[in-house]
Formats: C-alpha cells, sequence, structure tokens
C-alpha cells in the first residue's frame, strides 16, 4: 500500500519527476489517465534562493493535479532546506529529494546520485529537510554508485531512520544511466529491512511492464518514467492489467491527434506561443510512432510556431490516415 500523509493508494502508478518533460500540461494530461501521483521536473536547489525565475517557475502546481510531489535537488545542506522551506510555501502533498539522479555535472558535485558516495551525509539531509518541513518527504535514489558499490540496503534503512515517508528505487546503478536491464530483485530486498512504502522505478516502458513489476516485486507503487512519453495511456492500460482484464482495443489516429491537440492547450495556457510550442515539439514522436509516413509530418511540425496551422496539419494526417484505413492495416497502433 503506497501511503504517505493523506494519501492511501493500492498498487498505485506514479509519474516520475523528469527535467524538460514534468511541466503542468504533461501532468495534467497524465492525470486524466489515471497517474495516481505527478511530480515536477527537477528544481534546483541553488536556482531556487537565487530567486532564479526559471527555477522557480517549475515549483507551479495546479489543484487538479493532486496528489502532487515537489522534487528538490543538491549537494548541499543550507540550500536543500532552504529549498525545502520555498517548496513548501506551494503546498504540494510532498516534497521528494532527487538522490538518483546520474548525470555527471550533478552526480559528480555530490547531487543526485551523488549523495549515494556518502550514506552520513545523505542521511543527514534527509533528517534536517524532515524536521524543517510539515509535509511528508520522500527519496528517490539508485540501488548504487556503481556495480561495485550497490548500497541500497544500507541507504534505504538510513532513511527510514531520517524520517522518510517513502523510498523510490530506480533498479539500475547510477554508472548505468538508463541502459542495461534495471534489477528488480532489490525491491524486495529492501521491503525486508524498511517498513516505509516502496515504489519500483526503472524499466516501466509499457503497461504490461507496470503491472509485472507490481506482481514481481510487490512493490507499493510503480513509478513511470520515459514509458509514458507520448504513451499517458499507460496508466489506465495498466490499471486495466491489475484489474484481471485484457487490453483489447486500439489507440486510432483520431484519439491520439486529440490527445496531441489537448496537451498543446494545456501548454499555452501556461506559456506564449513560441515558449510552449518549440518545446513541445518532442512529444510528436511518442505520440505518432507507427504511423505511415509520418516522418514527413514530424519535420513539417518543427517548422510550426503558432497552434492553428499545427492543429490544421495534424487533421489532415489524421484524414488521410483514415483514408488508408479504408484498405489497409494503418489507422491504428496495437500497444
Amino acid at each position: 500500500m503506497f501511503k504517505i500523509g493523506k494519501i492511501e493508494i493500492k498498487n498505485a502508478l506514479l509519474l516520475a519527476p523528469m527535467e524538460d518533460v514534468t511541466d503542468i500540461a504533461f501532468r495534467k494530461i497524465c492525470k486524466e489517465f489515471g497517474a495516481d501521483v505527478v511530480y515536477t521536473e527537477f528544481v534546483n536547489s541553488d536556482g531556487l534562493i537565487r530567486a532564479n525565475k526559471k527555477t522557480h517557475q517549475k515549483l507551479e502546481i495546479t489543484e487538479e493535479e493532486r496528489p502532487v510531489g515537489i522534487q528538490i535537488y543538491g549537494g548541499n545542506l543550507e540550500p536543500m532546506i532552504e529549498a525545502a522551506r520555498i517548496a513548501e510555501e506551494k503546498n504540494p502533498n510532498l516534497i521528494d529529494i532527487n538522490a538518483g539522479c546520474w548525470v555527471k555535472k550533478i552526480a559528480n558535485r555530490g547531487a543526485g546520485a551523488g549523495l549515494l558516495k556518502d550514506p552520513d551525509y545523505f542521511q543527514k539531509m534527509v533528517e534536517e529537510i524532515v524536521k524543517t518541513v510539515n509535509v511528508p518527504v520522500t527519496v528517490k535514489t539508485r540501488i548504487g554508485w556503481d556495480a561495485n558499490a550497490i548500497n541500497i540496503l544500507e541507504i534505504a534503512k538510513r532513511v527510514e531512520d531520517a524520517g522518510a515517508a517513502e523510498l523510490t528505487v530506480h533498479c539500475r546503478t547510477r554508472q548505468q544511466g538508463h541502459s542495461g536491464e534495471p534489477d528488480w530483485g532489490w525491491i524486495a530486498k529492501v521491503k525486508e529491512v524498511i517498513k516505509i512504502p516502496v515504489a519500483l522505478n526503472g524499466g516501466v516502458m509499457n503497461s504490461e511492464d507496470a503491472a509485472r513489476a507490481f506482481n514481481e516485486t510487490n512493490a507499493d507503487a510503480v513509478m513511470i518514467a520515459r514509458g509514458a512519453i507520448g504513451n499517458p495511456w499507460i496508466f489506465e492500460d495498466a490499471k486495466e492489467l491489475l484489474a484481471g482484464k485484457k487490453i483489447s482495443r486500439h489507440i486510432s489516429i483520431n484519439e491520439r491527434v486529440e490527445v496531441i491537440l489537448r496537451h498543446l492547450r494545456y501548454s499555452l495556457q501556461i506559456r506564449d506561443d513560441r515558449g510552449a510550442i518549440i518545446p513541445f515539439r518532442k512529444y510528436y514522436s511518442g505520440y505518432l510512432k507507427g504511423f505511415f509516413n509520418v516522418s514527413k509530418v514530424r519535420q513539417d511540425l518543427m517548422k510550426l510556431t503558432e497552434y492553428a496551422p499545427i492543429e490544421e496539419l495534424l487533421l489532415n494526417f489524421a484524414e488521410e490516415i483514415n483514408k488508408y484505413s479504408e484498405t489497409e492495416n494503418l489507422s491504428t497502433i496495437s500497444k
């Protein structure tokens, strides 16, 4: 059971914090398709205390997203404590500490997965943040720095002792990044040594993976990252599988275009045209993957900077696919 404060969800499906991905618009879309808890992008503690405008914008949350967590990262204790105070002012349901980011420029300066190299300091950071804020504090980490330094069991005990309300384990080492197979076997081992909820992360790329993760590991929650990009249906379908149902539907080009446009409109509600449309380009590939002649459509989409022509292009593309589908099986994608 994923139980944190007033949150209590069986087989909880979580949307992972992802840099430049999990903004308000994407979180809303995933929430509509069944994500139980969503998280902001990584929020830089140093940027918060310097009052950097772009960093502070990442703290913005909306009521329809709840329950929602704000994730902060940094390698220095005092800025992280102050960042937690600032984050709490936005009234999130929880504050999450990033101890899993594998990127060298972050991990090598002691932030993200770099915290794994100093368990004493890591524990102190969690303790101090727990003391500072009145909302639950959670932690997301990896199983270790590399294959020769897997210390997740020690870290798990320390995180629980420090007062954390939940632990999410990305089942790869920092050295692996996103490559190689995650070792889900660590989830059961972690659950043997701590009592707080444990969420699995890593290698969940489709709804079948999500259901299998629960069934194989007895995790309290499963956190989905890249598997949700361009496929917010992953949450809805995983719940169907967990309920013992079969996924028999296909997602038509019409439905995909409708969701793309809705997602884009949500982005336009929080940014101006150019500020929303250019970053949105990264989603097209996932949403439209597998359709006939899609590469040409993506190239055309990359040139557009206003909503109306994007809508026209996508609706025309859907009409073209539907015409082909009258004689060929090109209109749907099976997940």
